[in-house]
This record gives structure tokens, sequence and C-alpha cells, in this order.
């Protein structure tokens, strides 16, 4: 199926306690990620699967895992969180409480919207990343060897990239727009300046949120298209900052793609591919 499939989204209200201490409240918004899901599935293998979701509720962790056999989501855990996590959080992690497993991490809104199913099969993708590959990708990494070293868990998010170069950001909006031309030679003409101006540590971060953010934007986008909403394509206007790399890595992947169609299931592969910058 091709056409644009619109599916709206209803509000559910926040959960309550039963007699037995099961949370209840969420069944109707977390039952919609199979519906949702018989719509996109075959848009990307890694659709046909699902993860747990843990809906973040006054600062705890209300954890819900899949049963593909059932079709439906099963209550297992709460907990309370590790930190104060913001309302409107989407997000994917290994939650620590659940025996380290990755899970899609949302505030209750999140099943408000058609938008909001769209950001939870954007997290999902991360899931899969996490399952495949991040890890080992991570640890031959030196900008994450050196931020494990320092303690800075949250290096992905407070990376200190120069965006304010007036050099890169020459070369990355020529790089983004030679990606909307199709212009080959000129993406590998900016890969290569880009390598060749940074630092090696900074040109690994740009990859790896170009890599992580890109692909699962890229997927996204494709949710988006079958759900009738408007893809996403913030990040791609000046200044720029880390966002834009969500932005141009989904563009990068496209292009990629488009030369080795492998390269979207073996996102290893993938991830060496937009690096090596040749």
């Amino acid at each position: 199926m091709g056409e644009h499939m619109p599916f709206s989204g209803d509000g559910v209200p926040h959960s309550l306690s039963d007699s037995g201490g099961q949370k209840v409240g969420y069944e109707r918004g977390l039952q919609k990620v199979f519906t949702v899901q018989d719509l996109v599935e075959e848009l990307h293998p890694f659709l046909r699967k699902i993860f747990p979701i843990a809906i973040v509720e006054n600062d705890r962790f209300l954890i819900y895992e899949p049963d593909p056999s059932a079709r439906r989501y099963v209550f297992v855990k709460e907990a309370p969180a590790p930190m104060r996590i913001p309302k409107g959080v989407q997000a994917a992690f290994p939650i620590e409480c659940y025996g380290n497993r990755i899970a899609c991490v949302v505030s209750e809104d999140v099943f408000d919207s058609s938008e909001g199913y769209a950001a939870i099969f954007h997290e999902f993708i991360h899931c899969h990343q996490w399952e495949i590959c991040e890890l080992r990708l991570k640890n031959r990494l030196k900008v994450a060897q050196k931020a494990m070293q320092e303690g800075d868990h949250m290096w992905e998010i407070n990376y200190p990239f120069p965006y304010e170069s007036s050099e890169f950001s020459q070369v990355y909006s020529l790089f983004l727009e030679a990606l909307s031309e199709e212009d080959a030679d000129v993406i590998l003409e900016c890969r290569r300046r880009l390598k060749q101006s940074l630092k090696e540590d900074e040109f690994e971060y740009m990859v790896w949120q170009e890599w992580k953010e890109g692909f699962a934007r890229f997927i996204e986008n494709r949710v988006r298209n079958r759900l009738g909403l408007k893809e996403n394509h913030s990040g791609s206007e000046k200044p720029f900052h880390r966002v834009s790399f969500y932005e141009g890595g989904a563009r990068f992947i496209a292009h990629l793609s488009k030369r080795r169609p492998e390269l979207l299931t073996k996102i290893e592969g993938l991830f060496y591919e937009m690096l090596i910058a040749r």
C-alpha cells in the first residue's frame, strides 16, 4: 500500500489502580500501537517488532511489555525513575530497575495524537539500534571512550560541537543542499571537507548523531507519510545545532540507500559507510 493512511489518536485518561494493584487507563492508547503497526510494518522490517513502553507518571515508570501473540501490552512493573523526567519525554534507553532492558520512555500525552504514535515508532528504531550494535559501535569511538572516562553520560546531548564555526556552517549547508539536489559529487566533496576540517572526535560525534537520530528520523518519516502526517524536517535551518544532524543524517541515509539498499537493514555497515567519507 502506497497511499496515505490517516490515523486519529484519542486522548487517554490518567492511570488508576484496580483492586489488584494493576495499572489501568492506558490500555486503549497502548492497544493502538498494534493498530498503527498494522498500517506501517511493511515499510521496513524493523517495524515488525515492538518493544516495552515505560510511561512516566509522577516521576515513576509504569512499564508495559508487549505480548505479540495476544497483540496487547501487559503491565509488569512500577518503579521510581532515577531522575526527574520532563513531561513530554520521548526517548529510548535501558532501564536499570527493569534489568537494563531497553524501552521506549514516554509521558502519557504521547497517546493523544497520531504524532505521538509516530514518535513511539521512532523510539522503537532506537531500541533496534541498541539491540543490534549501538554499544559495539560506541566502544570503538574515541569521542564515546573519552566521555565514559570522564563520567559524562550525557555526551550525546551536551557534546561541545563547533556548530558556530563559519567553515562548518558553510560546508554543512552545502551538504544539505547537495543532498536535496542529489548531487553525488558535491555530497562526497562535502564529506571529505568535513572530515578534514573537524577534529577526529568532532567528526565522530557528527556521524554518530547522523546515524543514530538520522536513521530513526528516516524511518519515522516513512511512518508519518503512511499516517497522513507532515514529514519532520526540523534542523535544516541555520544556525545549525544538534538536531541539524538528524536531518542531515536522514537525507544522507536516503542518498546512500539508493545506491546500496541493503544498508537500511545492515545498520552497522551503514554507520561505517557514513564514517569513511569516501
